[in-house]
């Protein structure tokens, strides 16, 4: 027999007796460690003398299941690529979440096994040490939003930051752009298509951490995802003031990637990923850093894409595949609004 549903009711957020069973039952019971168990209004984290990166992001993606993956394991592998894109090892995490009335207590228990799943699979021991769970009226959110914070410690020899890419850089890429954002559009009632792309969401820490154990020569990364990676690119240039050349031929996309843009009438380029780094290298050590990224099961289908020019404003020159040249701007607006 199937075992009834529960759902989310307003009592859930109002720090009663429901507010303990929903934190007993299901959301501690996937995150339980020392310094969460406390369950006091701040974590006292002990040991941090070193250089700290700080991050927070919110998470609202529609749908909140999609092919490999869901708003859970998203907000987790978000939080830990932007600690891991500053040279940081990511070490404690908070969790807030906002739930709407009627969002069934089954979606959200899957949501937190997605979450113990990604931290495990960040094989970094991050904690999550602090975290709030509100709720709200139907109808006053879309099922579950996702706040996250996160601390990590950088050594002083491998803090990344775009001041310090240099003309001569190359630019690795660590795989193929637009699966991300392919896999959630699939999932969206308003389209009628079937793919076999999936996210690309993962943690990327280890990938950067093994890069910066080979070579003392990177200079910034950047995970490629809301605005994809044609966003990235040109936030970077222009902070940096370099010219960026990029060799679109170099640029992975798949082939079933590539035929569905062209159908919908959108640039790979600007479709958002969750599983991919940019990363700026010297020329000298580009070679042995790209062997390195595609050892890591997340960066097998690494290219370098492109190099920083000599002299330059601040523009991203994208050489294309007839030979000509064109500078990418941003856009006025996402193509995908809500894809993390």
């Amino acid at each position: 027999m199937k075992e009834k549903d529960e759902y989310i009711l307003i009592s859930h957020g109002d720090g009663g007796i429901k507010t303990q069973e929903l934190v007993e039952k299901i959301i501690s019971k996937y995150i339980k460690n020392p310094v969460l168990d406390r369950f006091e209004d701040s974590a006292i984290l002990h040991g941090c003398r070193q250089k700290l990166a700080f991050t927070t992001d919110s998470f609202v993606i529609d749908p909140i299941f999609f092919p490999g993956g869901d708003i859970g394991k998203l907000s987790v592998c978000g939080t830990i690529n932007d600690l891991a894109a500053s040279g940081a090892v990511p070490k404690y995490m908070s969790l807030s979440l906002i739930l709407e009335e009627g969002l069934s207590l089954n979606s959200l228990e899957k949501i937190m096994k997605s979450i113990k799943l990604a931290l495990s699979e960040a094989e970094a021991d991050v904690l999550v040490v602090a975290g709030d769970t509100k709720v709200v009226n139907r109808g006053s959110a879309d099922k579950i939003y996702i706040n996250t914070s996160g601390i990590g410690i950088i050594s002083q020899s491998r803090e990344l930051s775009p001041s310090r890419i240099m003309p001569g850089d190359r630019i690795i890429l660590t795989g193929s752009v637009a699966d991300h954002g392919i896999a959630v559009l699939s999932s969206r009632k308003e389209f009628n298509f079937k793919t076999k792309l999936k996210s690309d969401c993962a943690p990327l820490n280890n990938l950067i951490l093994e890069s910066l154990s080979c070579s003392k020569n990177i200079h910034a990364a950047r995970d490629a995802t809301r605005g994809g990676l044609a966003r990235v690119l040109i936030e970077l240039a222009r902070s940096s003031k370099h010219d960026f050349h990029i060799n679109s031929s170099k640029i992975p996309v798949k082939k079933e990637a590539r035929a569905i843009c062209d159908f919908l009438g959108m640039d790979p380029l600007y479709i958002a990923n969750e599983g991919k780094m940019v990363i700026f290298v010297t020329e000298s050590d580009s070679r042995k850093v790209l062997d390195t990224v595609r050892k890591n099961r997340y960066g097998k289908d690494a290219e370098i894409i492109g190099f920083v020019e000599q002299k330059g404003s601040g523009n991203v020159i994208l050489e294309t595949v007839l030979g000509t040249n064109r500078i990418l701007d941003l856009h006025y607006s996402e193509q995908l609004p809500r894809i993390c």
